[in-house]
């Protein structure tokens, strides 16, 4: 996400008050969480766009590699296997490099899902507290625990989407031969597509209700 510095830290810098406790406190500490996950999965997300950018190059060079073997002019087979069983290894290793990257972003998703369990918590302990219409006093501003509670949903329903397509990615790339299709691969790696502008104004919507950006 451009435009953020770094993680958030839990000080008395970024708190609107520092004797928030209960719920509001759950929240809060809920808030920064999503914030620093999303921060961690660009990370990776650009991580991964360099390794898969990688893997499209050897692909290319091994085509190209054969098509030189396969012209008349060439007659070397001893070179030709030597640089086949080279390329076979690099392609490996990034397929495996790119293979922890998804692995890395299954760790952040199911991480979400933890934060996603914990607001309902948050929500089911509000209801039984105030009943189902909730507390009359919002904990900050103006958004009520449900408020939260959907856009913990909305936040996590997007970014799984964006693992499943990292996922079929991962699985596919390496064994596509189209030149046009991998560069749609590696399109859809850098932007993201179930990450629509939305998603940015959801977070900071969550960020500036509970004290972690001034209003």
């Amino acid at each position: 996400m451009e435009g953020e510095s770094g993680d958030i830290t839990m000080t008395s810098a970024n708190r609107k008050c520092s004797a928030v406790t209960g719920s509001g406190r759950k929240i809060k500490d809920n808030t920064a969480d999503w914030h620093n996950l999303i921060l961690k999965w660009e990370k990776v997300n650009e991580e991964g766009f360099s390794t898969a950018a990688k893997i499209i190059n050897i692909r290319r060079c091994q085509s190209e590699d054969q098509l030189v073997n396969k012209s008349p002019s060439f007659s070397s087979p001893a070179t030709a296997v030597s640089a086949a069983t080279g390329g076979a290894a690099e392609l490996q290793d990034a397929c495996c490099k790119l293979q922890d990257i998804v692995n890395k972003m299954v760790a952040i998703v199911t991480k979400m899902e933890s934060l996603m369990t914990s607001q309902r918590g948050v929500q089911d302990l509000e209801e039984f507290q105030f009943g189902p219409e909730g507390r009359k006093i919002p904990l900050f501003h103006t958004w009520n625990t449900k408020q939260f509670e959907s856009t913990s949903c909305f936040l996590l329903d997007i970014y799984s989407q964006e693992l499943k397509l990292k996922q079929t990615i991962l699985q596919e790339l390496a064994h596509t031969t189209t030149s046009d299709l991998c560069m749609v691969y590696l399109s859809c790696w850098l932007h993201q597509p179930f990450i629509h502008p939305q998603t940015r104004l959801t977070l900071e919507a969550l960020l500036l209700e509970t004290g972690h950006r001034p209003l």
